[in-house]
Order: C-alpha cells, then structure tokens, then sequence
C-alpha cells in the first residue's frame, strides 16, 4: 500500500485525483525495499506485477541456450520494469529481473491495474501511453541493433541512461549493446579522443 500521497503524483505524473481515487491507488500498489543482487524475477516464474522504480537499478535479462546473458532493459528512477511478454499473454517469464543498486519499488498486480482502469479510467490512457511510448522505444533498439555500428549504439545508450554507468557493470553494459567488453573498452577510448 502507497501511505504517501507525494509517491502517487510521482507514479501518475501530470495526473489528478480526489481523495477516493487515492485511496483506490494506494490500495493496490505495495511498496518493495531491495537490497542489491536481489532477484526479482527469475525465468520460469509466472509473471503477474510490473514494477515503478522509485529509486535505484535494476535489469532485466535473457540467459540463452549457451548460458549467455543479454541485458534487455535497464530500469532506473521513474521508469516501469517487468517481463511484458509474461506479463500480457499470462505465461512464464522469459527474463530475470536483478537489482543491481538497492532500490524502492512499488507493484501492481495485473488484478491491480485492471480495478485501477475500471475504477479510474483516466488511468486506463496513462498505462496506455506508457505502453505505447515503451513499445516505441524497444522497436528503436531493435532497427539500431539491427542497424547501428557499436559506437552509434554506445552514444544511444549514454544518451538514454546518462548516469547509469557509475552504477553498472560493464559485462552489463556490453550485453546490453551486443559487444563484447573489450569492444566497449575501444569504443570508450575511442570516444574520449
């Protein structure tokens, strides 16, 4: 449960509500404190909350056939995270989700967001154009993995994420671009010319 009214208005920017609707809010959200290297998600599990990071790191990852990880998405402060595949078609994850700073989350359950769209309908076009604009953004990675050379892909990166490299491994980093960490290391010095 949400007991901070200053949490919601941060969840649901630009939105306003009455005191019924906070309460209807609040009710459905539970607060999550986790330590770094917590696992929150682990391939297999059924897949029935997403999360807002209030603050902290976490990412959510694949871990293919040959035992090799690829970061799909870094999660840092106002951001959503979840394994959306699950999530939407009610099977299992396909991703782990790690946190890799100690974080503050609050979740909502799919039962959750569907009181909350009943109830709240403004809520419904908000979740929508977070989807949307989520649905925009990993079509852009997709054509730039397909299509960008590496240093293009790090300057995407660094763009998008700004401070996130103080707070991430490198491996992660490289395997959220697709490279090997030596490869990153040339492109980092290579930039710094």
């Amino acid at each position: 449960m949400i007991s901070n009214n200053s949490v919601i208005k941060e969840i649901f920017k630009d939105l306003n509500f009455n005191n019924d609707e906070i309460k209807i809010i609040a009710s459905v959200f539970k607060k999550l404190t986790v330590k770094k290297g917590t696992i929150l998600l682990n391939a297999n599990d059924i897949v029935d909350k997403q999360y807002y990071i209030l603050n902290g790191c976490l990412r959510a990852f694949h871990i293919d056939a040959h035992g090799k990880e690829h970061t799909i998405q870094f999660g840092v402060k106002d951001w959503w995270i979840s394994d959306y595949t699950a999530f939407f078609s009610e099977g299992k994850a396909i991703l782990t989700i790690e946190a890799l700073q100690d974080s503050t989350l609050y979740c909502i359950s799919k039962e959750g967001k569907d009181e909350l769209y009943d109830r709240i309908p403004k809520i419904d076009k908000f979740f929508r154009i977070k989807l949307e604009r989520a649905f925009a953004t990993f079509q852009k990675r997709i054509l730039s993995n397909l299509a960008k050379p590496a240093i293009e892909r790090y300057i995407d990166f660094i763009t998008t994420y700004p401070n996130i490299e103080k707070s991430v491994k490198n491996y992660h980093i490289a395997s959220y671009l697709g490279i090997t960490t030596e490869s990153l290391s040339r492109i980092r010095k290579e930039l710094s010319k």
